[in-house]
């Protein structure tokens, strides 16, 4: 995917190259007569057209406007300022006279401000500005006045230039993104038509038959949850990032490194995407539910935590249910199963045996995001344990290790 944003900045440059050599011509013309040695004007002029016009080409695009070029062309630009007053008459410099190249030397540190940005540009213009100062022999007002317009006119092109490329780029990457969504909706649509609605009839048609046939409609029941969830965006999806190779904005698919930083924002959904299967339902927002990368991570140790008390306590056939609730200032995920719930007082007894399953991988883990865990369990109608961190959740506490539940208590 290529942009040209900056494009008709290479071509208002080629044409100001132009313009500006054609004037500078003029003005040596209509002041001849001055000019003690006139003859090396005319040989820089006779240099400075051939040049401008052989690189037309090469200031026609950011790939052919290389750095070579542009340090050539800036020399250019030095040569004929430093040898006016070899050329030029003394009293008119003294008076504000013109150097040889006069504005086609804006033309060169243009050409660095399109290319390279705005530091670029400084650069440039510092060395036309000490150019210039060495021709005048002294810092004159019009000859500061020039020297700073210069400078200021290419550092704020080129700033222009770099906010235009950060937003071709950004551009660039929103178009592919939404040319890879519709991808997606349109593959998700016929694997809902289609290969979903079968894995579902296997599954139900499993059951009902019984045996070998229960199993095989057992797999079609995971595999269909797995790939439901993978169509639905729940997991985490390809980075897409943009890259400015001199010749226009690209965008190529990378994988994204986990983040160091652990209050970098993640995506909860993802965390816990994978504990999703045959037995456990995952519920979950259609838009990112963002924590701190380290406090998702909690939480989702916390729910494998609940989920293992699941398969321990209300057996392997028992089914489970994640919620995933996204509130304006905190974040609720419910787990809830279909086992025979948990007898009263049985969590106190757990915590005197030394058994801290909830204590520490469950409540531990939250009370030290700042959150909460509450569990309700009534016999014989199953257990729910709710989880509410909040978005804010502090992240320097959330180190100390902790061991996976041992049982509920």
């Amino acid at each position: 995917m290529r942009m040209s944003v900056e494009q008709p900045l290479w071509r208002a440059l080629t044409a100001y190259r132009v313009l500006a050599v054609v004037y500078a011509i003029g003005l040596f013309a209509t002041a001849y007569g001055h000019f003690v040695r006139p003859w090396l004007a005319l040989g820089y002029y006779a240099v400075l057209v051939a040049w401008t016009l052989a690189t037309l080409p090469r200031v026609a695009n950011a790939a052919a406007c290389t750095k070579r070029f542009l340090a050539v062309d800036l020399a250019v630009a030095l040569t004929g300022i430093l040898i006016t007053p070899l050329a030029d008459d003394p009293g008119r410099i003294a008076s504000g006279g013109p150097t040889l190249p006069s504005i086609w030397t804006a033309g060169a540190v243009l050409a660095f401000a399109v290319k390279g940005g705005w530091r670029w540009a400084a650069v440039a213009s510092t060395l036309v500005a000490v150019a210039n100062l060495i021709e005048r022999g002294s810092p004159a007002r019009d000859t500061v006045h020039n020297v700073v317009l210069v400078w200021v006119a290419s550092i704020a092109i080129g700033y222009v230039v770099e906010v235009a490329r950060a937003s071709e780029r950004t551009l660039a990457r929103a178009l592919e993104i939404e040319a890879a969504t519709r991808e997606r909706e349109r593959l998700a649509r016929d694997i809902h038509d289609s290969v979903l609605q079968v894995l579902a009839m296997v599954q139900r048609r499993g059951a009902v038959l019984g045996g070998e046939a229960a199993e095989l409609g057992r797999m079609a029941g995971e595999q269909e949850i797995a790939l439901r969830t993978l169509v639905s965006g729940g997991l985490v999806p390809v980075s897409r990032i943009s890259e400015d190779a001199a010749e226009g904005a690209l965008v190529r698919a990378v994988d994204e490194p986990e983040a160091e930083d652990p209050g970098v924002p993640a995506d909860l959904r993802a965390l816990l995407a994978p504990y999703a299967g045959a037995r456990v339902s995952l519920a979950e927002p259609g838009a990112p539910v963002e924590l701190p990368r380290a406090a998702a991570r909690e939480v989702a140790a916390a729910v494998g935590a609940a989920l293992d008390n699941v398969r321990a306590h209300a057996g392997d056939h028992a089914r489970a249910w994640l919620l995933i609730e996204d509130e304006p200032d905190e974040v609720v995920v419910t787990v809830r199963d279909d086992g025979p719930g948990i007898p009263e007082g049985r969590l106190a007894e757990a915590e005197g045996e030394g058994r801290m399953g909830v204590a520490l991988s469950i409540r531990g883990r939250l009370r030290d995001l700042g959150g909460s865990a509450d569990l309700i369990s009534v016999p014989g109608q199953g257990t729910e344990v709710e989880l509410k961190v909040p978005k804010n959740a502090r992240v320097t506490d959330v180190t100390r290790p902790r061991g996976k539940a041992a049982g509920h208590g």
